[in-house]
């Protein structure tokens, strides 16, 4: 038997479902549950595996990924190690074998130099794309270890980061920090050295020497070293000087050094990074986020393009910040970068493509490059794959569901397994059968973030069976049984939402969401609307209208719609102008 639904509102007292949601850092981070324990079904499955067909056509195959330092353009390394753990990734996410890995693996060390790295052999100069490049290749091979324990893959790690990466530790200090150093406004889509100062040879991608740090720090869990772990804590240090705004620092490189001090605190238990990666990730929601989501490729810099690279690192420090705070409001970040930004950028051929940035230049999102082959492709292995790992968290006898995905988990050493069935964000149910269960009591805690509705919940007939929300979840805690159904129906309302980024000044321009969405509109320029409210209609779950208005919004979301591409002239207005509103704020 089943309870018939009950009214949330009834169930919980009216408490406020995001009672207890101060951030604060927990003894403990919560973990995901383990790439070997959840399955994905639904639009993620369908997102990784053509994305992971993209990774196995010609262009990804071992004789076209280890190129000469002048095909990579500077980068060697880059597109090896990219290729590597986007192939590991996305295979853990599908529980597919990928049919290249363990080929690319094999030819590797014959294309090293004399001392164990790609590329050139730089003495008395440190070349920050080729530490760079080589931050990808040790994360590649740092979650092909974890993947297939080859100690082959970490004897490769140890050797270059002795021989490359220790080395510069003398160098770290004389990193310029000022942007009077440096040829200002430059860089294309993939970056290039422009000058050289106090022995560094420097991007125009300002600060990827950090995507280098982040490598070292994922080899520090495999192959620690004094000399390591020293290096390490002075890029960290190098980093918190860091002017990101002042210096225009590639947004992509800060995420992911900021990704880097969040695994070193996990790896050290140095818990004052936390609050330091707080302190950056609202500098960039601030100055560095677009208004869908995605990312302004340097700090300051608005008329250039996005780049999922980086909206893909933004998305996995939103989601590791939850992690280690509890705080919600971090996991609302995640679910727009996601749904907004990472489904915005993936292109039907299953790679991911560079957009126009919305917000303080361009009232609109249209196509910058159709496909960055060369590196947002292979990092969308990682964000998709992650999303998938990402689908469940596990603390004690607590399973936690950060984000919806259809999806099966199974903890055999917990005897936990249920299925989970959604089409969130579109439809209004998700549903989870318990298809396994323990004798003790156990709590499934499902997101309920501010922007959801919760109408109703359906729960097992058992008495003891109880939900109440805390920290933006509700948790549902008792003793099931197998064939058990925990149901939560939802809906979203309409609303405006104000400009986000700090630098546009017009305090009269909004843009349409609904639930976590954000819509757009095809026009020829942005709406002025004056006189009286202006509401928004839903008439469907994917189409929407501006009352009094001819004006139709549908969601900047799309899966792997072929319209969304250069050759369709695509373009979607998002930004309003109005001088009264029904502005319901987030």
């Amino acid at each position: 038997m089943r309870k018939k639904p009950a009214r949330l509102s009834a169930l919980l007292g009216g408490a406020c479902l995001l009672a207890g949601c101060a951030s604060g850092l927990q003894t403990q981070a919560l973990a995901p549950a383990g790439f070997d324990r959840v399955t994905v079904g639904g639009e993620l499955r369908q997102r990784i595996e053509r994305n992971f067909d993209r990774l196995e056509t010609d262009y990804y195959q071992p004789d076209q990924v280890y190129w000469t330092e002048e095909q990579s353009g500077g980068w060697p390394g880059d597109k090896e190690g990219r290729t590597i753990l986007a192939l590991v990734l996305d295979g853990r996410a599908s529980h597919r074998e990928p049919k290249y890995l363990g080929e690319l693996i094999r030819l590797l060390p014959e294309h090293l130099n004399a001392k164990g790295y790609l590329g050139s052999i730089h003495e008395g100069e440190v070349d920050e794309q080729q530490l760079s490049g080589h931050g990808w290749l040790l994360r590649g091979l740092c979650e092909y270890y974890a993947w297939k324990q080859d100690p082959q893959a970490l004897e490769i790690a140890r050797t270059i980061v002795d021989s490359l990466f220790v080395p510069i530790a003398s160098f770290v200090d004389k990193y310029p920090l000022s942007d009077k150093e440096r040829i200002a406004g430059t860089g294309d889509m993939s970056g290039s050295v422009q000058n050289t100062v106090g022995g560094w040879r420097l991007s125009s991608d300002i600060g990827c020497v950090f995507i280098g740090m982040e490598g070292l720090i994922h080899s520090y869990q495999y192959v620690p070293s004094e000399q390591s772990k020293a290096l390490i804590e002075k890029l960290i240090a190098l980093f918190e000087r860091m002017d990101l705004v002042g210096i225009k620092a590639q947004t992509h490189a800060s995420l992911t050094a900021m990704r880097g001090m969040l695994r070193y605190a996990a790896l050290t238990g140095d818990t004052t990074l936390i609050p330091k990666v707080e302190t950056r990730w609202k500098l960039y929601k601030e100055f560095g986020m677009t208004e869908n989501y995605e990312n302004y490729n340097w700090f300051g810099r608005y008329d250039t393009w996005t780049e999922p690279c980086a909206i893909i690192d933004s998305y996995l420090v939103a989601t590791q910040l939850w992690a280690v705070t509890r705080n919600p409001q971090y996991l609302e970040d995640a679910d727009k970068i996601y749904l907004n930004g990472i489904a915005a950028t993936q292109r039907a051929n299953g790679g991911f493509g560079c957009d126009r940035p919305v917000g303080v230049v361009s009232p609109d999102l249209a196509i910058h490059a159709d496909e960055a082959t060369w590196c947002c492709t292979m990092r969308g292995g990682e964000g998709l794959g992650r999303a998938a790992e990402y689908a469940y968290f596990v603390e004690a006898d607590t399973v936690y569901v950060p984000f919806y995905h259809e999806s099966t988990l199974a903890l055999p050493d917990r005897n936990i397994a249920l299925s989970q069935h959604t089409g969130y964000p579109f439809g209004n149910r998700v549903e989870f059968i318990v298809t396994e269960a323990p004798k003790r009591a156990v709590t499934l805690a499902l997101a309920v973030p501010s922007y959801l509705r919760p109408d109703s919940v359906q729960l097992p007939s058992h008495s003891d069976v109880s939900a109440h929300f805390v920290q933006g979840f509700l948790r549902v805690s008792g003793h099931f049984d197998a064939g058990d159904t925990v149901a939560l129906n939802y809906g979203f309302e309409p609303r405006w939402v104000p400009l986000e980024n700090r630098d546009i000044a017009d305090k009269t321009l909004y843009k349409a969401m609904y639930g976590p969405l954000v819509l757009g509109y095809e026009a020829d320029a942005p709406l002025e609307l004056a006189g009286k409210e202006f509401s928004i209609v839903a008439d469907g779950p994917d189409a929407f209208r501006i009352e009094g208005t001819e004006f139709r919004l549908t969601p900047l979301y799309h899966l792997l719609d072929p319209a969304v591409s250069s050759g369709a002239n695509y373009h979607r207005m998002v930004t309003v102008k109005m001088d009264t509103a029904t502005v319901c704020l987030e």
